[in-house]
């Protein structure tokens, strides 16, 4: 049977790295750097976990950022939520500085935004995809 993009997208952070294989999600803020490639960092983010309504979702930003007149900028920035007993993982925040985007699936708790949601997703697919293709990881 076919995965789902919610499970393809927890299995490619597996490979990252960013959960491991048994569902464990480090507290800790890690990098990953690349030769010629902006640094990818992921960050823990207890205090949005649950943000859609399940009590259950783990909060991590995934981030590149780059610097301009000594402000950090996201290029982009993204919040997942993370169901290790389901392996499945979640788009809830998209945010760019450049220009500036901010965009919310969840703009409440157990109200969803059902067309972001299936962008953000297919987004979040796409780069995890690059990421795993330019060799990050951010596995401890």
């Amino acid at each position: 049977m076919r995965k789902t993009v919610y499970e393809t997208n927890y299995d490619r952070l597996v490979k990252l790295g960013v959960i491991s294989k048994e569902g464990v999600v480090p507290d800790q803020t890690r990098r990953s750097e690349m030769a010629n490639l902006m640094d990818w960092v992921v960050e823990r983010l207890p205090g949005l976990d649950g943000a859609s309504g399940n009590e259950h979702g783990i909060a991590v930003s995934l981030g590149h950022y780059f610097e301009q007149n000594g402000d950090l900028c996201k290029d982009p920035e993204m919040v997942v939520l993370i169901y290790p007993a389901q392996k499945v993982v979640e788009a809830f925040t998209f945010e760019m500085s450049i220009p500036p985007i901010y965009q919310q699936v969840f703009p409440e708790p157990g109200k969803v935004i059902p067309s972001l949601r299936k962008e953000l997703n297919s987004f979040l697919r796409q780069w995890l995809n690059n990421l795993i293709e330019q060799q990050h990881s951010v596995a401890v």
